[in-house]
């Protein structure tokens, strides 16, 4: 039978999976899937924390401790998220050793009501990094106009960085360009450039499904449905390939930096009508991260076709495909700006979910010890 993981793996594409739970940690799921089926990174966001705590009688017993030592929710949360991406990082600490640091990585995200503020941003990154106190940890920062900087700033102290929610193409090049920055201040402060490392999370399935929406109302012909989120991803590998060339990158690799990989986020195929896989075969190229989640995993797994390189052959393709959907009345620049601001608003709503799941739990374990 063939592995169709290991083909992915083969082609350049570090599997990482969207998902964390304590369940997973403690039966050995997660240590299953980095052993049998080539997992080597983990990526987290409040809705799967939200969802694992709210599922999970695995948190009850911290969640006792935290509320008999007074802890307020944020504080709780601070706790029961860190101490399960402190326990991922030790499970994918050996891939990290194997690697060299560039997989074995689990990304843990600054509270989402922050995404405007740099300031905070750049704390909760320093407090989220200290707290886990792991080097194989990524702290996740969307990518707003007031994130680029706090970007930089954990950057030039030395922290690994993924940048999350990115959409369009003008987004990405200042993300690049915040990288840069990051670590051109890294290496002015004397730091060891080969030890930081980041990606840049390109989310796919959500460019799809606003676009294909908006040609549900203009009529447009069905063939431009389902191709936009493969294309944009295709354009910002060459734009990273572009970036990562030339004099200003030339100096900072010569002092040891690594290139920020592209990751593949959003990969999980919204439309029944497409196929489970395509966000992962069709995005095939070396140096990138796909993100799955389980379902995705399995259906790779089960009957995915990689045959090498999608997306540098498929460079004019691309372009072709957002020619089109612009003749066809499609506004990439809008399509983008509401993406962004609807990402954010997902993160802050999947945030209060969380809060309120922790709150629940925490006022339970409180009448539970007052009624001892």
């Amino acid at each position: 039978m063939t592995d169709h993981l290991q083909e992915l793996t083969e082609a350049g594409v570090s599997i990482w999976l969207d998902d964390l739970s304590r369940e997973r940690l403690e039966t050995g799921n997660l240590a299953d899937l980095v052993q049998d089926d080539h997992v080597v990174g983990v990526t987290t966001n409040p809705s799967i924390f939200a969802a694992a705590i709210a599922d999970g009688e695995r948190y009850t017993d911290q969640v006792r401790q935290l509320a008999a030592e007074g802890a307020d929710v944020d504080r709780t949360v601070f706790a029961l998220t860190t101490t399960d991406v402190r326990n991922a990082c030790d499970v994918l600490k050996p891939v990290f050793d194997a690697t060299n640091g560039v997989d074995g990585r689990v990304s843990i995200e600054v509270a989402p009501d922050l995404a405007f503020d740099t300031d905070e941003t750049l704390g909760s990154a320093k407090e989220l990094w200290k707290e886990v106190d792991r080097e194989n940890l990524f702290i996740k920062i969307p990518a707003t106009t007031e994130g680029a900087p706090a970007i930089s700033d954990a950057l030039a102290e030395g922290i690994s960085i993924n940048v999350t929610l990115i959409f369009g193409l003008d987004r990405y090049q200042g993300v690049m360009e915040a990288y840069a920055a990051g670590l051109e201040k890294a290496l002015d402060a004397g730091l060891d450039l080969s030890k930081i490392h980041s990606v840049a999370s390109f989310f796919v399935s959500r460019v799809d499904t606003e676009i294909d929406n908006r040609l549900n109302k203009t009529g447009a012909p069905d063939d431009l449905r389902g191709k936009a989120g493969v294309a944009n991803a295709r354009l910002a590998y060459e734009a990273y390939e572009k970036f990562f060339s030339g004099e200003r990158w030339d100096k900072l690799a010569a002092a040891g930096a690594n290139r920020q990989r592209p990751l593949w986020a959003s990969t999980g195929v919204k439309n029944p009508d497409y196929k489970d896989t395509m966000y992962v075969d069709d995005l095939v190229v070396e140096n990138t991260v796909n993100t799955m989640p389980e379902k995705t995993l399995l259906a790779v797994k089960d009957h995915s076709e990689i045959i090498g390189d999608q997306v540098r052959p498929n460079y004019d393709d691309a372009r072709a495909v957002m020619k089109s959907l612009a003749d066809a009345g499609i506004d990439y620049d809008d399509v983008i700006a509401t993406l962004e601001q609807e990402g954010v608003d997902k993160f802050l709503a999947a945030w209060n979910e969380l809060l309120a799941t922790v709150k629940t739990n925490l006022d339970g374990a409180r009448n539970e010890d007052g009624a001892q």
